[in-house]
């Protein structure tokens, strides 16, 4: 790219080298103290990957809410710069569901801490399916890409910088008002809400969630709370 993706104030974009996972790199450098903010970013023609630095305020489990709002961040941006016709739904787990297809993921990892305590660090992680260079596209169905979805005008680093501005809304929302705006939004977009679901190791009924995002999941006659930090990476 000859122009480098732009970004509000208070986040600070920084590229990574060729080969290198922005993720990974994320919470190497989250871990060894860098400053907050930061996104670090691979964008390619097939695919944009991303992952933001927090450093919370709030004990780990609420920290959390933040894998929920980076999800609104880029349901927003896609309804900003996609076609009307995109749907784009959201996994209580981090999936991107583009059209009912999966497209890609969000995903988190954060200082070694308590739900209930203060983390160092937080880190959200963003993936998404540009393009599929594939000869048999039709071999996999649940699984898609944005430009098989009618988005190909879609510039990734457009959607990378759109990411990251109403990532921040929404942040400063849920900063400013509490869960609430965010809980709402959050509801209206994710799947299998009121259906059966299978999620870490248990099958059941996708109820809802608490006030923290925890899924609440009936199974028979017992209801089941999974809390958003149990799909923390390494824990």
């Amino acid at each position: 790219m000859s122009v480098a993706p732009g970004f509000p104030p208070l986040l600070r974009g920084m590229a990574v080298p060729a080969g290198t996972e922005p993720f990974a790199r994320a919470v190497a450098q989250a871990a060894g103290g860098c400053d907050a903010g930061l996104v670090f970013h691979d964008v390619q023609a097939d695919r944009l990957r991303a992952a933001i630095v927090f450093a919370p305020e709030v004990p780990l489990g609420h920290a959390m809410a933040m894998l929920p709002a980076c999800g609104v961040g880029i349901q927003n941006a896609m309804g900003a710069l996609a076609p009307p016709e995109v749907g784009v739904h959201l996994g209580w787990d981090g999936g991107i569901y583009v059209n009912g297809a999966r497209c890609g993921r969000l995903r988190a990892a954060a200082d070694p801490t308590a739900p209930d305590q203060v983390p160092g660090w937080l880190v959200i992680g963003l993936e998404l399916q540009v393009m599929t260079f594939s000869d048999a596209p039709g071999e996999t169905p649940d699984e898609t890409s944005l430009h098989d979805e009618g988005c190909a005008e879609v510039d990734p680093a457009h959607l990378l910088e759109a990411w990251a501005r109403h990532t921040l809304v929404w942040i400063n929302r849920w900063s400013d008002e509490g869960a609430a705006p965010l809980h709402a939004e959050w509801t209206g977009l994710v799947r299998d809400l009121g259906g059966e679901v299978e999620i870490c190791g248990r099958t059941g009924t996708f109820l809802g969630v608490d006030e923290n995002f925890g899924m609440l999941l009936r199974d028979g006659t017992a209801t089941h709370q999974i809390p958003l930090t149990t799909l923390i990476e390494g824990r």
